[in-house]
């Protein structure tokens, strides 16, 4: 009897895992890809999918619809973003056929010194409160896509966060989880306007719970109606500034007022047949670039996906670029950025010949925090594809919330460094490094993908994992994103931590226990983690059949639509 009842057991456990799997594609794959020929939109909150989807079908670009999601994730996941911080994005424009970069991020106050931080004994800027507190540059990140790219209006671009602002919404399973870790440690700093502005009646809203912010609506209609220059030079930059400099901080109406984003050329490198696109800095898009020329010499497809080589390489490619990461990238208007050397090929060849085949290396790597964000992709029926990705840091911000306003502003500032001489030392009306990188691929000048994947630190190499697992192990838009993930954390810095430091893989479930032995005998040291590997998002266009593959992070509340 306690034999069938063993076979019992075994013979279910069997079944179900048999259920488990797909008839096709990688048994990770938690579902299959979204395909349309009209348009698609993919970011991490289903309403504002939803959202983006309906600015296409009333004739909206690409970049109308990026536009109102982005509007829509404000209110919806002010956990990762908001009109409070920065954004920036890559345009395939389809009538021109190029592609188009935007650097849409702030710069540190103008009457804030180096000198400040001295007097006050300050070595680090600090992650919250007003000093860390840039311009926010999404605002007019949005008026210069539209002004370029648009075609409706932005009043019908914003009507649909205005509404949901007003009416409410219900809160998702993972923003909720972020709301309530986030909004009590905000409060229990005592920063002002938070409960007001991120409460229902004194209380965080749950899971499913209808949340609305009214204050965010008036200032969305202030904005469709006034344009960028009522949030930079009107009533609710007054408001700003007062309320940081009441609170001690230096951000002034006028570092508002002079505010405005740049245009920028993207940059590229060639990985197997691909090219890939990235901003140049004061983001750290081309630490990915790097990476992906180092890995060019190994052949990772012989190896195969999750092999001890595979994750070896991916990491020694890591810290490689994340020294130079650590050492060169800053704002490009005050330091000289050898972007085409670090970006060679012939550069990646030298790098890659430091990596020992059976051993993990140290490089001096430097390591910047992280944060969240959101990131979203749209592709239209008029052939217009945009990457984007906008955030506040540090999840929510620095915690200063300007009164009846309904956001956050960022803490970007706290990148700055403050030890004289390097790339990134704090300097007023610097752009501080960035963390927030959107990406691109074109394939014989054609569009290909556009994607980005969330997430601070880990984004240059969430970006090498999605372009390895679809270009060197075969795997699908979806399957790219699903299959486990690894991270490398840690490793020196350029403050002087020992050189035999070589940081920590973290890796998610899924990868087998015996490479993991077999890492450690490398000398990795080898950990685990959670909510740490990024939120992914990407349309690929597929030119013989003429049509938009989506695929949405399935460790997100995401979607991606089609029509």
């Amino acid at each position: 009897m306690k034999n069938q009842i063993l076979l019992f057991f075994f013979v279910t456990i069997c079944a179900n895992l048999l259920a488990q799997d797909r008839v096709t594609g990688k048994n990770f794959a938690t579902r299959s890809e979204v395909i349309a020929q009209n348009g698609m939109v993919c970011t991490s909150h289903p309403l504002a999918s939803q959202v983006g989807l309906d600015i296409l079908k009333a004739g909206g670009t690409a970049i109308d619809a990026a536009i109102a999601a982005n509007a829509t994730l404000g209110l919806m996941e002010p956990t990762g973003c908001g009109i409070g911080g920065d954004l920036f994005a890559i345009v395939w424009d389809a009538n021109t056929q190029q592609l188009y970069g935007l650097n849409a991020s702030g710069r540190s106050p103008q009457s804030l010194t180096l000198d400040y931080f001295k007097k006050e004994g300050i070595t680090k800027i600090p992650a919250l409160g007003p000093l860390p507190v840039s311009v926010p540059g999404c605002v007019d990140g949005w008026f210069e896509l539209h002004k370029k790219f648009g075609k409706l209006s932005m009043t019908q671009l914003l009507n649909p966060a205005i509404e949901y602002a007003e009416k409410g919404f219900p809160m998702t399973e993972l923003i909720a989880y972020y709301f309530n870790r986030s909004v009590p440690y905000y409060m229990r700093q005592s920063f002002e306007n938070i409960e007001d502005t991120y409460t229902v009646n004194g209380k965080v809203p749950q899971k499913g719970e209808i949340f609305k912010n009214p204050y965010l609506a008036n200032t969305y209609r202030k904005i469709a109606m006034g344009g960028r220059n009522a949030f930079y030079k009107g009533e609710i930059a007054r408001t700003i500034s007062d309320f940081i400099q009441k609170q001690g901080g230096f951000l002034s109406f006028e570092d508002l007022a002079n505010h405005q984003s740049e245009w920028v050329a993207p940059v590229s490198t060639n990985y197997r047949g691909y090219d890939v696109w990235e901003l140049p800095p004061n983001g750290q898009g081309i630490a990915a670039l790097q990476i992906l020329n180092i890995l060019e010499n190994f052949d990772l497809q012989k190896y195969g996906y999750g092999s001890k080589e595979h994750i070896h390489y991916m990491t020694e490619a890591k810290k490689l670029a994340f020294e130079d990461r650590a050492k060169y990238y800053a704002d490009m208007d005050f330091t000289d950025v050898p972007v085409e050397q670090l970006i060679s090929k012939k550069y990646g060849k030298e790098r890659a010949a430091l990596i020992k085949e059976n051993r993990a290396g140290s490089y001096n790597a430097g390591e910047i925090s992280a944060g969240e964000t959101i990131y979203l992709t749209v592709a239209d029926q008029y052939g217009n594809m945009i990457s984007l990705i906008q955030s506040n840091y540090r999840g929510m911000g620095s915690g200063m919330v300007p009164p009846k306003l309904g956001f956050m502003l960022q803490d970007r500032g706290e990148l700055f460094s403050l030890i004289e001489g390097q790339a990134n030392t704090y300097e007023p009306n610097k752009r501080p490094f960035h963390t927030i990188i959107p990406a691109f691929v074109t394939k014989d000048g054609q569009p290909y993908m556009s994607f980005g994947v969330m997430g601070g630190d880990f984004q240059p190499q969430g970006h090498v994992q999605i372009l390895v697992n679809m270009i060197d192990f075969g795997m699908n838009l979806q399957e790219a994103g699903d299959a486990p993930r690894m991270d490398h954390t840690g490793s020196s810095t350029p403050m002087g931590v020992v050189a035999e430091d070589r940081g920590q893989i973290r890796l998610e479930s899924g990868y087998d226990y015996e490479i993991v032995r077999q890492l450690m005998g490398m000398g990795h040291k080898v950990g685990f983690a959670r909510g740490i590997y990024g939120g992914y998002q990407a349309i690929l266009y597929d030119m013989e059949n003429k049509v938009y593959y989506g695929a949405s992070e399935s460790r997100k509340d995401g979607q991606a639509v089609g029509y």
